[in-house]
């Protein structure tokens, strides 16, 4: 058992109404990536919050170093030297990268903070993971991929030979992948251990040792990576095969439904210009800061416009706030749910019926009954694993509150759906629950507009591609001409 940095073994969770764990086995080694993947809900995060000590477990045993071990608290497990790195980046963004990494154990000298010391340890936790960065920068000035590599030296600080990392590539460009991948690989020879969560199944390929399946809170299998392949995987996690990644409707698409003319908004957006069809999804391709998601934003009225015309069923209509979007049935998925899509505090049907308030109230009082009918419906139609429509929204898997955010639109009739990354951080079956309603969608003569970062996504559902560079729509294309270098020959044409 000493070979083994943790081990859990047979680890159960409940929780009221649900069983997230059942009998859960899971260890790692020195020196290894252990990959844990399985679809969103099925118990990923609960088994790594019990090892973090987040949440304790029911029944059980975890042994860390052979050495079995109860985690009350957070600060038991850090105790410990286990460390996760959320997919939301837990730092203070106010403070330097050298206060972020020693926040809460800051050197001190003669009583005092010893501010240089601070700066030379942090310098040399950098310099140990090759990051060529000034420990005195401030946080809010990196970007994401950078403040990911704080994260890790803090992680480092502390001594931690336990590093759970959730989803660390989800915001990253490819570039940003490659040089965690390299900070991966220098933990690796240095003994520690990594679990790593990710749906970006195709990034197991180059850095995972072993990989363990779950699937609705039981432990499918435990194997090396170089004894298995993709499509196994897909099948362990979903529990059948999906016969079609990206499963394509063929409709006949219809009259220009909405245009868009030379939009410029800020400084990312600076002449955009495209239209969809009715029963036609337009995929926009480009890099990270390529100016995609602000150009959703401005459509929908999130953020101002400086100029530009917008066109539906031909006539032009001005949005200049997201309430008037809604009221020409222009709807939009966003790319940060939790914080733009969601009330994640409140319960599902609450969220289902928020801007629907219209069919749920008379003389300004809501019936509540009505608001549950209309969130079951919804929750029936699109297939959300919940407890019920009383369940608070946060409590729900990623891909399932993607649903959630889809299905308030639809409870009122929509012309237009601009998804901005809608399958980012969810499982690969969530995904294609996603795709399936985006083809509905299609073949009820709606326009669906969506961004996605995911290549092999925009050529699998898209029937017309945009590809965006510097704020601008520099190339069209027909599904059938285009490919991923072509697409990619242009989102760097100026860079």
């Amino acid at each position: 058992m000493g070979d083994f940095l943790a081990q859990l073994v047979d680890i159960s969770k409940s929780f009221p109404g649900v069983k997230a764990l059942d009998h859960v086995n899971f260890d790692l080694r020195p020196g290894e990536v252990h990959a844990l993947v399985g679809e969103n809900g099925s118990g990923k995060s609960t088994l790594v919050k019990i090892l973090s000590g987040v949440y304790t477990k029911d029944e059980g045993k975890i042994l860390i170093n052979g050495e079995e071990t109860v985690f009350p608290n957070p600060r038991a497990a850090q105790d410990k030297g286990i460390c996760i790195i959320h997919q939301e980046l837990n730092l203070c963004r106010h403070l330097t990268i050298a206060e972020n990494i020693y926040l809460g154990r800051e050197p001190q000298k003669f009583l005092f903070l010893d501010q240089k010391k601070q700066i030379e340890d942090a310098r040399a936790i950098l310099k140990r993971l090759d990051v060529d960065l000034d420990p005195t920068t401030r946080v809010s000035d990196l970007t994401v991929s950078k403040q990911q590599m704080v994260e890790i030296g803090k992680a480092i600080s502390t001594d931690a030979r336990i590093i759970i990392m959730d989803e660390p590539t989800s915001a990253l460009t490819v570039k940003e992948i490659d040089e965690l991948f390299t900070i991966i690989n220098v933990l690796k020879r240095e003994g520690h251990g990594i679990i790593y969560i990710s749906h970006r199944l195709e990034e197991l390929a180059a850095i995972a040792d072993r990989v363990t399946i779950i699937r609705d809170g039981q432990h499918i299998a435990t194997m090396n990576y170089q004894d298995t392949d993709q499509e196994a995987i897909i099948r362990h996690m979903v529990g059948r095969e999906l016969k079609e990644k990206f499963p394509r409707v063929q409709t006949q698409a219809g009259k220009t439904i909405f245009e868009v003319k030379h939009l410029a908004a800020g400084k990312a957006v600076k002449d955009v210009s495209f239209s969809v069809r009715e029963g036609e999804i337009l995929g926009i391709a480009g890099l990270m800061g390529a100016g995609r998601t602000e150009t959703v934003r401005a459509i929908f009225g999130a953020d101002p416009k400086e100029s530009g015309q917008i066109f539906l069923h031909g006539k032009e209509i001005s949005i200049h706030k997201p309430l008037e979007a809604i009221e020409t049935g222009v709807f939009c998925v966003p790319e940060d749910r939790k914080k733009d899509g969601l009330c994640i505090s409140m319960p599902v049907y609450q969220n289902v019926t928020l801007p629907n308030m219209e069919k749920v109230t008379v003389r300004g009082i809501v019936n509540n009954a009505k608001e549950v009918s209309i969130a079951r419906n919804t929750v029936s139609e699109l297939s959300i694993r919940t407890t019920g429509v009383g369940q608070t929204v946060k409590n729900l898997s990623g891909g399932n509150q993607q649903k959630v955010v889809v299905g308030k639109w639809l409870v009122k009739p929509a012309k237009v759906i601009l998804f901005d990354e809608p399958t980012r951080g969810i499982d690969v079956g969530a995904k294609v629950d996603i795709y399936n309603l985006m083809n509905e969608l299609k073949k009820q003569g709606i326009g669906v507009v969506f961004v996605s970062s995911e290549l092999p996504e925009i050529l699998g559902m898209a029937d017309r591609i945009v590809v965006m560079c510097e704020g601008r729509v520099i190339a069209e294309f027909d599904a059938s001409e285009a490919n991923q270098e072509v697409i990619m020959q242009y989102a760097t044409q100026y860079m």
